[in-house]
């Protein structure tokens, strides 16, 4: 189903993280001997806003978010299926904080890696250093389009962006189950919980999707695409 276009408020990760392809047998060897495997419950944070980011985070499975929080509210930057690294904005010598906050959507499974071998690794492996850098422009480029959306689509073309984006990138079908909140949808559109709550209504009445509890198809993809593109 290749129904995303180029510019859309999508938050859910698009990168590939293929990074470990290029590591010599020593190199995957040290990661090994300086990483640790660790279990989140869904709605357990992953890292905070703020704190000393000693590991860079591999994760293996489960579902997890990133986010920017206020004092009331919290916007939701990205979506992180498994195969995806949390934490490369801490990377630079001086910066070993985090500059975002994550949770489990789902129970998850993540690899936490020593930041000091990663970058290490970094410096001696231009491969493995290239497609870090690769990762970082794709997140930076998702980023741009995400909030140019946000000023130019309308509410409509923003929550089928988000629809199509968990069809297409997570859950790779039609149908799928959706372990979101209606106010969690809400913070990843940038939109009030009623809003989402009388649009998915609208889509519903429309026969683009059909709702039953939390399973939602998508019934009409071409015509969810267009309200994606012109918003």
């Amino acid at each position: 189903m290749k129904y995303l276009n180029a510019l859309n408020s999508c938050t859910v990760s698009n990168a590939k993280c293929i990074c470990f392809d290029f590591l010599t047998p020593e190199q995957q060897e040290l990661i090994n001997q300086n990483s640790t495997d660790v279990r989140f419950k869904k709605g357990e944070n992953i890292c905070k806003h703020g704190t000393l980011s000693p590991h860079i985070i591999y994760l293996k499975s489960g579902l997890a978010k990133i986010f920017m929080e206020g004092l009331n509210e919290s916007l939701i930057l990205k979506i992180i299926p498994p195969g995806n690294l949390i934490g490369l904005t801490s990377l630079r010598d001086g910066n070993n904080r985090f500059h975002y906050s994550s949770m489990a959507y789902m129970d998850s499974e993540a690899t936490l890696i020593d930041i000091d071998v990663f970058r290490k690794i970094i410096n001696e492996n231009a491969k493995f250093a290239s497609s870090i850098i690769d990762i970082l422009c794709e997140n930076s480029l998702q980023t741009f389009g995400r909030f140019f959306c946000f000023t130019h689509k309308q509410l409509y073309g923003r929550l089928a962006d988000i629809l199509l984006c968990l069809s297409e990138r997570i859950f790779k079908e039609d149908e799928f189950e959706l372990n979101l909140s209606r106010k969690e949808l809400a913070e990843l559109t940038g939109m009030s919980t009623e809003s989402v709550i009388r649009m998915l209504k609208k889509f519903k009445d429309d026969q683009i999707i059909q709702m039953e509890g939390k399973k939602i198809r998508i019934t009409d993809a071409q015509l969810l695409k267009k309200i994606s593109e012109y918003g």
